[in-house]
């Protein structure tokens, strides 16, 4: 029930790791650097956020100099490569002064006498770099697959309608290209693609919802699942894309670059994104009770709520709550809407008719998490606040988010949104993995190092332990979506390991040490 905390026990465990004198894993000194069968002279990256160097909930020029792109760029150098060129941001701080929507990066603050993450303001308007083409970072924020071979997707005039991407407009060729296009021009002789996160990312990071706000009025509803809808003109924000979509993009952007002679390059393939801190920090039972509370909650709500419920057959969804961890009360927009069902059985137990219709219409669709379901990151500034006044809960508060009152549909992920998210991500992979094959690339399994990382275990590099655990494991940033230096050296070294095997390469791997991670106030 409290907001996002960083224990100084964890953050001092955290710099003792880091400060560890032990050998390095791989000795490199003698290593021949050779760029075997590829030609890294004008390598070209195309993506999304995770390409450009997105941290920190922004893209700033820092997080920018340390993307996974410019680490593989560093030792393609040493094989021949050329200069590699980046878009970047005009600070670190990113966002955008004139656009909604696109604060400055996140930084650690004492928030209630604990560290969380808070967002900066924005630094400066959307500028336009477009004169300094071209640049090989072709890496887009917020780029879904077909995004990459859209027109006008660099349109100014396209913000307003949501056709245009802010980040690709600063660096467009001209309203009317694509990114796609604009790669094209530069005929890479080596190029990476990773692409398909944000198809399914979206919809993850809203709970599965899609929201419209009118009249400063803010609803959420169910994304769709887009199966068998090929035109992607006709999604909303949040929908899952379909499979064919996706990999009809991906390969029309490497038919695209094969028009051109870019043949040889490397591919990716995306990690379930419900390994990631975003999804992994809040536990489903996030709700800690003492005996004497969760009796107090058993005989006003959800004693009386459970028999209510139970009388229209839907007693299951709410149980009663036992001193220790408990599950949050969420909303299900699946569920049917008792709403009315419930204020008329309150109050004909006697429950005022106000109080009654307010625990009614709040209920209605309400139920406790079960195992496997998954909290938002974004709920734990949530969890623990009186939501009648959206202010630290006291004593005397009675409704409390996530214990005594749901929190919105927005703030969670159900077993069955888990299952659509797998569902299309491992659908997406067989796509990318047979392209790869096909188009003769090299291919980078993403996904199973995602997986290694968010294991107990980890990964370990020159002594040091890195994981998926938000903050302290020192890979992902304080978005908990995006990775730190560390994390995109990580990422690099898989690539570096893939491009030599395909490839007969040398390139060496990148120390994940000598980058940057979470930085502490």
């Amino acid at each position: 029930m409290k907001k996002i905390i960083i224990s100084t026990i964890a953050v001092s465990a955290l710099l003792f790791t880091v400060s560890c004198n032990t050998d390095f894993d791989t000795d490199v000194e003698d290593i021949v650097v050779t760029k075997g069968e590829a030609d890294f002279s004008n390598y070209v990256a195309l993506g999304n956020s995770l390409t450009s160097g997105y941290r920190d909930g922004t893209l700033y020029s820092d997080g920018q100099n340390e993307s996974y792109p410019s680490m593989l760029a560093m030792q393609m150098k040493l094989a021949g490569g050329g200069a590699f060129k980046q878009p970047l941001m005009p600070n670190n701080v990113g966002g955008f002064t004139n656009l909604p929507g696109f604060p400055g990066k996140l930084v650690l603050k004492m928030v209630n006498g604990a560290l969380a993450p808070v967002a900066s303001p924005a630094a400066a308007a959307l500028d336009n770099v477009a004169a300094g083409r071209p640049y090989n970072n072709m890496g887009v924020p917020g780029a879904k697959s077909f995004h990459l071979v859209a027109p006008n997707y660099g349109s100014a005039a396209g913000l307003l309608t949501g056709t245009a991407n802010p980040y690709f407009v600063r660096f467009a060729s001209s309203a009317t290209t694509s990114v796609l296009a604009d790669a094209m021009v530069q005929k890479p002789t080596f190029f990476s693609l990773w692409i398909g996160n944000n198809d399914v990312l979206s919809y993850a990071t809203n709970g599965g919802t899609n929201s419209q706000t009118t009249g400063g009025v803010t609803t959420y509803t169910a994304a769709t699942v887009q199966n068998g809808n090929t035109n992607p003109a006709t999604y909303r924000s949040n929908d899952i894309s379909d499979a064919n979509v996706v990999a009809g993009s991906i390969k029309g952007v490497l038919d695209g670059l094969k028009s051109v002679g870019s043949t040889k390059g490397i591919i990716a393939n995306i990690p379930d994104v419900t390994n990631i801190p975003f999804f992994t920090r809040v536990p489903y039972n996030a709700i800690p009770l003492d005996a004497a509370k969760a009796q107090s909650l058993n005989t006003q709500l959800y004693g009386p709520l459970k028999a209510a419920l139970t009388a229209f057959g839907q007693g299951d969804r709410i149980n009663p709550v036992t001193a220790g961890n408990n599950p949050v009360l969420i909303i299900d927009n699946k569920l049917t809407n008792l709403s009315a069902q419930l204020t008329a059985a309150l109050a004909a137990n006697g429950v005022p008719a106000t109080q009654a219709a307010f625990i009614g219409n709040a209920f209605g669709r309400a139920r406790q998490a079960k195992p496997g379901e998954l909290m938002l990151l974004t709920s734990s500034s949530l969890l623990g606040l009186d939501a009648t006044t959206n202010q630290a809960a006291t004593p005397s508060s009675v409704f409390i988010y996530g214990a005594s009152f749901p929190i919105g549909d927005q703030y969670s992920l159900t077993t069955d949104e888990v299952k659509n998210i797998s569902t299309a991500v491992k659908a997406y992979n067989t796509s990318i993995r047979a392209m790869a094959d096909s188009y003769g690339l090299a291919f980078v399994d993403m996904n199973a190092k995602m997986t290694e990382l968010n294991s107990k275990s980890g990964i370990s590099w020159n002594g040091v332990r890195y994981t998926a655990t938000f903050v302290t494991g020192g890979t992902f940033s304080l978005d908990g979506v995006h990775l730190t230096g560390r994390g995109y050296a990580v990422v690099a070294n898989e690539f570096i390991k893939s491009i030599n095997k395909k490839y007969n390469s040398t390139l060496p791997q990148v120390d994940p040490n000598k980058y940057s991670g979470v930085t502490f106030p």
